[in-house]
């Protein structure tokens, strides 16, 4: 029988398959030359003391004792061509998973993407950081594989109650993922190998009889008798199915629009709001690893830190060791931050939202808006930081000691972000209650994360699209809208997931549902 072990050692040793082997033999006191293999099940970094220790749990084989590499295979999906015809609404995470498993069900799913290719995105993503200008339907929320595609692709999720994580990261690995995010504890793709995994996820849609559309926005829901008849799209095109999984992400204010107009039932929901913060990943490194040098065994660190202030919650957000803050506005006359690294995470800055709850209450000056308010309250923002950025694709930018001074920075240096940054009182940005808690909470972290607040780190605003700031509520046991039949609000737009497995579980949830529904 193999052994299973958990140790600690360096990360030399980990980072080394002979020395790890030689370790291993004089823990179990046997000869290397016994070891006839070594599976890594998990590994984390345990950076609390000074001398830095990776955690392993591994699986021992010695010679003699049956094993076979296992190779992750895609499951058997079968042609549907010509199958009962499901709608998905957008191809996100959400979507994408939404539609493979209906294949696996043995129903067509009709993919529809408002934006374009992940090849074709690329050139509006170019249009956006070079010139300023934001094509509403392709950018780096909307489009092939949604704003996972291009912002980073992490994988950690704390939503193992909701489905099977293992079986997300297995698809995503038979779909070219680094074997690696099945053992890691904060598992990572990486915004350079993510647009492959996904063409390659739509591609054997396509192939197994599903259709994918893109450069296909919806107008509208068609609904009778409170049940879902099909879509309609820009071009006053049809497509009639009576059942919808609506997979738009957390972006799509168009939708919340349409529905809230339907008089579909949504209703407003807290998010959270604030900056995105750059520091050197050097200082990062130093700060975590709490040494001068961080070696060539060790990943750029990251970071996570939660501080109550005046009664709210202040938290560190998709932080990004070795990587870059990206424009994400969806609308001309907004500005919108986000970050991303890619797979080796080699940039030589870390970034990370840092943001603040907000409640329902917050919203009362946008009570007019009804479900809407949080998503209205959320745009007066974007559009206040683009008038204070000179009405360009510029950030609003401060020092962060100057931030918690009130101090306009008298110079920005230049940052990852590429339109270019624009130095602005921060305060001009947030409501005030907002402005004071980040002031305050700043200095909290600084006492937590010695060295973290400094001047040589650069804030840029806003951070805003953390989450839907509208739920569309659903059965809890049938995932169908409360008062639309047919109808099945999914993922992060619809309020029910926060990351890409979480979405994705959603995804194929509501593909079940569908199937259960239909027998």
């Amino acid at each position: 029988m193999p052994r299973e072990l958990l140790l600690q050692v360096t990360p030399e040793i980990a980072a080394n398959d002979l020395l790890l082997r030689d370790y291993l033999s004089k823990q179990i006191k046997v000869s290397p030359k016994e070891i006839q293999h070594v599976s890594i099940l998990k590994r984390s970094i345990d950076a609390r003391q000074k001398a830095i220790k990776i955690n392993l749990k591994v699986l021992i084989y010695l010679v003699g004792e049956p094993f076979q590499e296992t190779k992750i295979e895609l499951p058997v999906y079968k042609d549907v061509s010509k199958a009962q015809e499901v709608i998905v609404v957008g191809a996100g995470p959400a979507g994408l998973f939404a539609a493979l498993q209906l294949i696996e069900l043995g129903l067509k799913p009709i993919l529809i993407e408002r934006g374009k290719d992940v090849r074709g995105r690329r050139r509006d993503l170019k249009a956006i950081n070079v010139d300023h200008l934001v094509n509403e339907d392709s950018n780096y929320c909307f489009g092939e594989g949604g704003a996972g595609t291009y912002s980073d692709g992490k994988l950690y999720t704390r939503s193992k109650k909701r489905g099977d994580v293992t079986r997300i990261l297995e698809l995503l690995v038979a779909f070219g993922a680094s074997e690696d995010i099945l053992v890691e504890a904060h598992p990572h793709i990486g915004t350079n190998k993510l647009p492959k995994i996904i063409e390659d996820i739509r591609k054997k849609i396509i192939e197994f009889g599903g259709q994918v559309l893109f450069d296909t926005r919806v107008t509208d829901i068609l609904v009778k008798n409170n049940e879902v008849e099909g879509i309609v799209t820009q071009n006053g095109d049809t497509i009639h199915a009576n059942k919808l999984i609506l997979a738009t992400g957390h972006s799509a204010r168009d939708i919340f629009e349409l529905l809230d107009r339907k008089k579909i039932f949504i209703e407003a929901k807290p998010f959270a709001l604030g900056v995105r913060a750059e520091h050197s990943q050097e200082l990062i490194d130093s700060i975590q690893y709490s040494c001068d040098y961080r070696g060539e065994h060790l990943p750029p660190a990251p970071y996570s830190i939660v501080k109550q202030v005046n009664g709210r919650g202040m938290y560190s957000f998709c932080m990004c060791p070795g990587g870059v803050i990206a424009p994400c506005a969806t609308s001309p006359g907004e500005v919108v931050t986000n970050g991303w690294s890619p797979s080796k995470r080699d940039q030589v800055t870390a970034n990370s939202g840092i943001v603040i709850e907000l409640k329902i209450e917050d919203f009362k000056p946008f009570a007019k808006y009804g479900a809407l308010a949080g998503m209205e309250f959320q745009k007066s923002i974007e559009q206040k930081a683009w008038r204070l950025a000179g009405e360009t694709q510029k950030v609003p930018a401060q020092r962060m000691v100057d931030f918690t001074q009130n101090k306009v920075s008298l110079d920005i240096p230049k940052t990852s972000y590429v339109p270019g940054t624009t130095s602005v009182e921060m305060g001009q940005v947030f409501p005030g209650f907002l402005s004071q808690i980040l002031r305050e909470g700043f200095k909290e972290f600084g006492k937590s994360m010695r060295g973290y607040l400094t001047n040589e780190a650069i804030l840029h605003a806003p951070e805003s699209r953390t989450s839907s700031p509208v739920r569309i509520p659903r059965n809890p046991e049938t995932y169908e809208h409360l008062q639309i039949k047919g109808l099945y609000p999914c993922g992060e737009g619809a309020g029910y997931a926060g990351g890409i497995i979480s979405a994705a579980i959603d995804g194929e949830k509501c593909a079940l549902m569908i199937a259960e529904a239909l027998k």
